[in-house]
């Protein structure tokens, strides 16, 4: 695992000033790499590349980068792991070809000068993002893996072609302007994170996953549109055409085998090797598996917290117990955990609010202190079923897609005429004769939340409701305009005929790859440990696709398949109950411990001269979440982020 940076630059440049600013990129990235950097470039065409090397696989100098290729052509920076790397190079010295050493990259190199890019590239079994310089053809391509596991930026600035694994490392060449961009403030507002392919900053894009964009010296400023090697569409629509036909207890066992070798794949490493228990499905069935094929007790993680509604130390230590992995808990403090907010502008690079990125940072930096690589049960959710919403959606809309849109207007209008503290006092009163459906936590809460959903369009809208925080973010960024994404351009969508289908083909290819995989890569690669998702082996993915919904949702139960396989390792009793998120107590930390903090970033004098936001809503939120008359936390968050982000940069 490593970082990686670099430009391309149309004017002419002296080789040491190349040099000098590379590294200087580079070293910016020295958590992603401490073990070892270098820096190549070429004065006659102005590319220069940078490199911070955690060493995985092969620790000796001969994995050392930028690499050359043994026929001369290619040279790259590589970030990642290719997992099938063996077998490729047994490939290749079948053609034969002979190795210096035993890294993936050599493999990589010369997988390409065989193959070409694209062949090589869907060779690849791994997470990866790379750039890869043609000597021969003067042509710069950058490449990410197939769901975007490994983050990669690249822009404009000027007569400079920028890129880099964190936006920090762009932000350090001199001719970077960090110009925001407004459009793209209003989107992460309404998403909790900055949705591809845009960053906070203008003139700069990630890479699509699954893409590769190739830049010719002779382009100027334009930049061509990134192609497509593989594509989580395709595989969704395929998968539907080409169903599963086997049986239910063929169909487990063929999961069983693929997560198997996925696992077992991602167990190879040169240095200690553990894993993230966090006692749910997901993980405990990474960890049964890793230890089924290890001979002795794998090295496992989990955090706790003594809110017990936040707690699920216990749920991992009884599955760690059964399974006898070596098993590492800590609980942590409301002080340790409020402790790692300062970190985390650095640590994200631009605005990033997923607040479950500090119990991730924290399991991550307890890992590190005894592993350098962890695996993760990331994933599940998305390819099995996992979220509430794909039980709550499909149900929702049954009841209320029917009504015409006016009535759903209306009966909008009269819960929310009546305030949340209201309602609550009314179900306090009646609760003796309620049914024990009706019976919920903070039911005026709910009530107004379920009013915003009342009168969407169609179902696709209501999923949308769903995924946004403030539903209308360009009304609080004045002036902004939310540019298109996966979510809102339906071109991009799959033809899929289930609603729940549907939901989950969009979470895969929106929050997983910009929310779930970036709150892992950079909490992990923070205290630099490599974190690896068996999971999103794209095999695994191609054949959950070809598995019909009855195997992930049955009988009100999410995963259902992804079950059936961990209970051959993990008794059904230590794994079922409640789903819980991966959290911390926000709502109740800003009104305590996190107010003073919360004031000044909030402070009204400052939300005007910086002239980012229209503070009135920001103001009468944060009013109403300090009287405990509504819970503004997911909102409020989005904003003390960015400013706090604002402060940093």
């Amino acid at each position: 695992m490593c970082g990686i940076t670099g430009f391309l630059g149309l004017d002419n440049q002296k080789g040491n000033l190349l040099e000098t600013t590379v590294k200087h990129m580079a070293d910016t990235l020295d958590h992603r790499g401490p073990d070892d950097n270098g820096v190549w470039v070429d004065t006659e065409t102005g590319i220069a590349l940078g490199h911070r090397r955690l060493s995985i696989v092969d620790l000796s100098s001969t994995g050392h980068q930028p690499m050359h290729s043994a026929c001369g052509r290619y040279v790259i920076v590589f970030n990642g792991e290719i997992y099938n790397f063996k077998t490729l190079r047994q490939e290749l010295e079948s053609l034969g070809h002979k190795f210096r050493g035993h890294s993936d990259t050599e493999v990589m190199l010369t997988a390409i000068s065989q193959w070409g890019l694209e062949a090589a590239v869907k060779c690849f079994n791994g997470m990866f993002a790379f750039a890869l310089w043609d000597k021969q053809e003067h042509r710069l391509h950058l490449a990410r893996d197939r769901l975007g596991e490994k983050p990669l930026y690249y822009g404009w600035m000027g007569k400079m072609f920028l890129f880099g694994s964190e936006l920090k490392a762009l932000c350090a060449h001199p001719d970077f302007k960090k110009e925001i961009n407004r459009d793209v403030l209003a989107l992460y507002l309404r998403h909790n994170y900055v949705p591809s392919p845009y960053s906070i900053y203008k003139g700069i894009n990630k890479l699509q996953p699954g893409t590769i964009l190739t830049l010719n010296r002779s382009d100027s400023t334009s930049t061509p549109a990134p192609l497509p090697y593989w594509s989580a569409r395709e595989v969704a629509e395929h998968g539907i055409t080409r169903s599963f036909t086997g049986s239910a207890d063929e169909a487990v066992d063929q999961l069983d085998s693929l997560l198997r070798e996925a696992v077992k794949m991602r167990m190879e490493a040169d240095v200690p090797l553990g894993a993230f228990l966090s006692g749910g499905v997901d993980s405990s069935l990474v960890v049964a598996l890793m230890q089924a094929q290890s001979d002795i007790p794998i090295k496992t993680f989990s955090i706790g917290f003594n809110e017990s509604e936040y707690n699920e130390a216990n749920y991992a230590k009884a599955v760690a117990q059964h399974l006898g992995t070596d098993h590492t808990e800590l609980y942590i403090t409301p002080e340790q955990a409020m402790a790692v907010i300062p970190r985390l502008p650095t640590l994200y690079d631009e605005p990033f609010a997923d607040s479950s990125q500090i119990p991730t940072f924290l399991v991550s930096e307890l890992a590190r202190r005894y592993v350098t690589v962890s695996l993760s049960g990331d994933g599940g959710d998305e390819l099995f079923a996992g979220y509430n919403r794909y039980f709550l959606g499909q149900s929702l809309w049954n009841k209320i897609g029917w009504m015409p849109k006016r009535i759903r207007q209306a009966a909008s209008g009269m819960l929310t005429a009546i305030s949340p503290q209201t309602w609550e006092t009314m179900f306090q009163k009646m609760k003796y004769i309620l049914p024990g459906k009706i019976k919920q936590q903070n039911p005026g809460d709910k009530l107004h939340k379920l009013s915003e959903i009342l009168d969407v369009e169609d179902q696709e809208a209501l999923y949308l409701r769903f995924v946004s925080h403030w539903k209308d973010p360009s009304s609080l960024v004045p002036g902004a305009r939310e540019p298109p994404t996966a979510l809102t351009d339906r071109s991009q969508w799959a033809d899929l005929p289930d609603f729940t289908q549907r939901m989950m083909f969009l979470d895969t290819v929106t929050y997983l790859p910009d929310d779930i995989l970036v709150k892992v890569d950079r909490a992990s690669m923070g205290v630099s440990l490599e974190a690896r998702v068996p999971l999103l082996d794209h095999r695994v993915m191609e054949f959950a696709w070809r598995l019909p919904m009855s195997m992930k949702i049955r009988n009100g139960q999410s995963k259902w398949i992804l079950r059936q396989v961990l209970y051959k390792y993990v008794p059904r009793e230590l794994i079922e109950r409640p789903k819980m998120g991966f959290g911390v107590p926000i709502d109740s930390w800003l009104r305590g411990p996190l107010r003073e903090w919360a004031e000044v970033l909030l402070d009204e004098k400052r939300i005007r001269e910086e002239g980012f936001f229209n503070h009135q809503p920001i103001r009468e939120k944060w009013a109403e979440h300090l009287s405990g008359k509504r819970n503004w936390q997911y909102y409020l968050w989005d904003v003390l982020m960015f400013q706090a982000w604002l402060d940093e940069n």
